[in-house]
């Protein structure tokens, strides 16, 4: 690979995946303001997001290829962020209890040498069980999920809030697909099976 590798995150969980593939690469802040735009769908504010944060730090490095990656969680058009607290996330588990919800990851990787950027949508619907108060509290003491959007973590013990999941890479609901990913980096000549 000639070009460097840059995650544009500082989430843990992204690092994590984009380790899976063995290939070198650096993280950076991306710093990006994520307030969505007036009439905006969620769809559009992952793939704008993503591509904004690749964006942003190419600033600092002008000659990488750079990952953005973005996500957001849609249940009746109504959009689920990061709760960032207890009260929150208790106040969306109950609100996405019996219901399905969209994650949907926008994933962009720009040559920052070039300036084209390739960006892509990945869906994933994730239908929790019927959730009692007893549970949402029990769950939110063991893995407090205060930084997820929809305030559960199917990497660990959210999985048992779920009745079912559908989509084409397991690695985007933690929030980086790693099949599109790869397919990216193919298209900018870059291998990972080399």
């Amino acid at each position: 690979m000639t070009q460097n590798l840059i995650l544009a995150s500082t989430s843990p969980f992204r690092r994590e995946l984009l380790t899976r593939l063995g290939l070198p690469f650096e993280t950076a802040n991306p710093e990006t303001d994520e307030t969505p735009l007036p009439g905006e769908t969620p769809e559009h504010i992952a793939l704008r997001l993503s591509e904004a944060k690749a964006r942003a730090v190419a600033k600092q490095h002008p000659g990488a290829l750079i990952i953005g990656s973005d996500q957001v969680a849609t249940v009746d058009g109504r959009l689920f962020g990061k709760p960032g607290n207890h009260e929150r996330a208790v106040e969306q588990l109950r609100s996405l209890s019996g219901k399905t919800v969209n994650f949907f990851t926008g994933l962009c990787l720009l040559n920052a040498r070039t300036g084209f950027a390739e960006v892509r949508g990945v869906p994933t619907l994730v239908t929790f069980r019927k959730l009692d108060d007893r549970e949402i509290e029990n769950y939110l003491r063991r893995e407090p999920a205060y930084n997820c959007a929809g305030s559960a973590k199917s990497e660990g013990l959210g999985i048992a809030l779920l009745s079912s999941m559908r989509g084409d890479d397991p690695n985007a609901l933690v929030g980086l697909p790693l099949i599109a990913l790869c397919d990216l980096l193919r298209n900018q000549g870059v291998t990972v099976l080399s």
